[in-house]
């Protein structure tokens, strides 16, 4: 018999009442905005009402290079945090919620999956409780008052050239990446060429995901630039006066959302940037209320650890003054075979040689973590498919580098399956053995920190840009802006900036063809390669599958 789908499996959940998993955290009820039976938001009397209370340990779920074969990040997240659960730890699972860009295009939902899935997960991978709306509205408000502000006028000297400011949708559409707006005469105000990010990419998003409250979130709104003058000096959403009303269209948006794995054990779910082109983290406030409430709070990283790992330790844990405990590295044996250079189809077959050959990658990304002073376990997501040559090739490869593979098959048996793991990670989150420290330190030159990640993180030979990149740089620094960390916006399937090259690569090159100043979120964002703010939909886009059936289930939806 055909194992199940993730969303037949998700729909078979017995779910408790949103209240009850509340109660398990002590929220009384009347501190939780219920959004239908099975999810709610916390309200922020609650959280800050928490302030004071000692911290749980904080572990972090990063994972390999991802590849079509699959990996399983966040189902090992998920699966984590039933686990320490089922071994008698008080554990709380944070995650980010999901695009509908990916949702309706490639990469699939953010649940989980199998039976280790946070629920309800239909829900989670549509509309949820209408955060994304909230911020994608918020975020477009502004991009209509600066174009309202010139048409009035223009008071502020706006350089209509130096707009910076994009829209956005939560939708893959690489028709929007570039467009020409206010065409169609007088009244439609003036033509300039402007442009769409996705959502997740919006700096909205970024400063929702690194708020501590809602004062600090209006502070970071009024702080964003949105355009230059003639003489360069900055305009910001302040000057524009859009700061207060984009808070009020966040004030729901910005508190935590409750909901519950399978296993009925607490779950937040709050905040999406992605990874490749944000930093890829869930929200700072889910998290530190988490650690308020837990022994142990479990939370991811987007993407491979030289993407989300660096970023949750250089850009969420340096601004909110976290310190990680423990790192659990996800990876397959299917994974590992591809980036010994096996090709998908050829997947099922054994072949030891592929998988030390793939092993390469994951030592990369042990060495990484290590470089924070965060100790690593490695986790094995088990596929049916795998033998028992292949697991102990990676188990044997793990030990001689000093560190420990732990096979978990949580997947098909829920919390069940990764009892191991569980119990691993807990004995080194209280070890501590941890010293947390950022790759760099704030002084470091803006270029100089581009490098340090290039050639530290990456194995870069050589960082290139032009001129104009530099001297933006340059003048950010003059600005004051010269103690912000770096965002690499670059793709996810590499350490490279080459998609295609797989494993360990060293010496390449990594082109920066441009970099956008965050003055909000706090950060520096360095584009690299050919990595897209907008991505697009693929040939046959997942969205073709996804329907109703005749009992109104959503079917196709993964």
């Amino acid at each position: 018999m055909a194992p199940k789908s993730d969303i037949e499996i998700a729909r078979a959940a017995q779910k408790r009442p949103i209240m009850e998993i509340g109660d398990k955290l002590g929220i009384p009820p009347e501190q939780l905005i219920p959004f239908g039976h099975d999810k709610a938001k916390v309200t922020a009397d609650f959280i800050a009402s928490l302030e004071g209370r000692p911290d749980g340990k904080l572990i972090l779920v990063t994972a390999i290079n991802p590849t079509p074969a699959g990996e399983g990040k966040t189902t090992t997240t998920v699966g984590l945090g039933d686990g320490l659960n089922r071994i008698g730890k008080r554990a709380i699972t944070c995650i980010r919620e999901a695009s509908l860009g990916p949702n309706f295009g490639l990469k699939g939902g953010a649940a989980g999956g199998g039976y280790a899935q946070v629920v309800p997960m239909e829900d989670m991978n549509l509309h949820f409780t209408g955060d994304f709306h909230a911020i994608s509205a918020a975020h477009n408000l502004l991009a209509a008052m600066v174009d309202n502000h010139v048409y009035w006028g223009n008071a502020l000297g706006i350089d209509v050239r130096r707009i910076v400011w994009r829209r956005v949708v939560d939708m893959n559409d690489r028709a929007l990446r570039t467009i020409t707006a206010g065409l169609g005469g007088v009244a439609n105000g003036y033509p300039r060429e402007a442009g769409f990010d996705i959502t997740v990419a919006s700096e909205v998003m970024a400063i929702l995901c690194l708020a501590r409250d809602i004062e600090d979130l209006q502070k970071r709104l009024g702080d964003m630039i949105v355009a230059y003058r003639r003489d360069r000096s900055p305009i910001t959403c302040r000057d524009l006066k859009a700061d207060g009303a984009m808070a009020v269209l966040l004030k729901d948006a910005i508190l935590p959302n409750l909901v519950q794995t399978l296993e009925n054990n607490p779950a937040f779910v709050h905040g999406g940037p992605f990874a490749n082109i944000a930093h890829g983290c869930n929200s700072v406030i889910a998290t530190r209320a988490a650690l308020k409430m837990a022994d142990f709070v479990v939370t991811e990283a987007g993407f491979g650890a030289d993407l989300g790992a660096e970023k949750f330790f250089d850009i969420k844990c340096r601004k909110a003054g976290l310190r990680p405990d423990a790192a659990v590295l996800v990876a397959t044996v299917r994974a590992l075979k591809m980036n010994g250079g096996v090709a998908k189809a050829d997947l099922a077959a054994e072949n030891v040689q592929a998988v030390l050959r793939g092993c390469a990658n994951l030592k990369r990304h042990i060495d990484n973590v290590r470089r924070f002073n965060v100790p690593v376990v490695v986790a094995i997501n088990h596929f049916m498919g795998d033998t028992e040559a292949e697991i102990e090739a990676v188990e044997a490869y793990v030990a001689a580098e000093g560190s420990e593979a732990i096979i978990c098959r949580h997947w098909a048996e829920g919390s069940a399956g990764i009892e191991a793991l569980s119990h691993r990670v807990a004995e080194l989150a209280t070890s501590g053995t941890a010293d947390f420290s950022p790759l760099y330190c704030d002084e470091l030159p803006l270029w100089q920190k581009i490098e340090t990640i290039a050639h530290r993180i990456y194995h870069a030979g050589e960082v290139t840009a032009s001129s104009a990149v530099r001297d933006q740089l340059a003048q950010w620094e003059a600005a004051g802006y010269g103690n912000l960390p770096i965002c690499i916006a670059k793709t996810q399937y590499s350490f490279s900036a080459d998609p295609t090259l797989r494993g360990a690569p060293t010496g390449h090159v990594l082109p920066v063809r441009e970099v956008r100043l965050s003055a909000g979120a706090g950060f520096v964002v360095a584009i690299c390669g050919d990595i897209m703010t907008m991505p697009g939909l693929p040939i046959t886009p997942a969205a073709e599958r996804i329907r109703l059936d005749a009992k109104g289930h959503v079917e196709g939806l993964f």
